[in-house]
């Protein structure tokens, strides 16, 4: 029963890697971007997370998302050339391909990632933006309407995470208590078909996250 237990397990980890998985930007000041895709609770290992080959070439913006921003890939992360200020985003329904999920029918993933919080404006479908520039409390939106009620995960520059449920306005407060960078991460299901990676596909999870720097 254990052996047929773990295999299972097994199983559902190599047919649904997403579900342990989020994509995530790092900037430091005006500096490029890094995007990492892995466990963000966990260090990333210095040659990447497993999964990282399937992290190729998602589109990194800042303002236009016509105007993407050149990427080098480096050992652990993808390195995106954006130049000064501003926040940095990112999308992208590449990742993972379409896995077989409950009754047999296909699922995709999309990830969307941001970093910063200077603008309370949103260019992703789901995205996590401040209620005021610098501010420590987030809305989490989906195709521009606050989205009630979302699943929201907070982890601090100490790994320290908290699981926390947006209100009506899909607002929560991120405790920022020490310096350093936070993530915030959100998901959403969306139930209907789409077609992902070539394949027609019954449900899309959307997973984004917000990183930022407290001083």
């Amino acid at each position: 029963m254990k052996k047929t237990l773990a295999a299972l397990l097994a199983f559902s980890f190599v047919a649904a890697p997403a579900a342990a998985h989020e994509v995530w930007i790092e900037r430091d000041g005006d500096g490029p971007a890094r995007i990492y895709l892995g466990e963000p609770a966990d260090i990333v290992p210095e040659a990447g997370d497993p999964e990282f080959p399937n992290l190729k070439t998602p589109l990194v913006f800042q303002t236009d998302r016509t105007k993407p921003a050149m990427l080098a890939r480096r050992a652990d992360h993808i390195e995106a050339a954006v130049a000064g200020p501003g926040d940095v985003r990112l999308a992208d329904d590449n990742v993972f391909a379409p896995w077989e999920g409950e009754g047999g029918k296909l699922e995709g993933v999309v990830y969307y990632a941001r970093a910063g919080r200077g603008e309370t404006r949103t260019g992703l479908d789901l995205e996590i933006a401040p209620t005021a520039p610098d501010a420590d409390s987030v809305i989490v939106s989906w195709l521009g309407k606050p989205l009630a009620g979302a699943k929201v995960t907070v982890i601090n520059a100490d790994r320290w995470q908290k699981s926390f449920t947006a209100d009506a306005n899909g607002r929560i407060d991120v405790p920022v208590s020490a310096p350093g960078r936070y993530l915030v991460s959100a998901s959403h299901t969306v139930e209907g078909a789409r077609t992902l990676g070539g394949k027609q596909v019954a449900k899309v999870i959307h997973v984004s996250t917000l990183t930022f720097v407290a001083p």
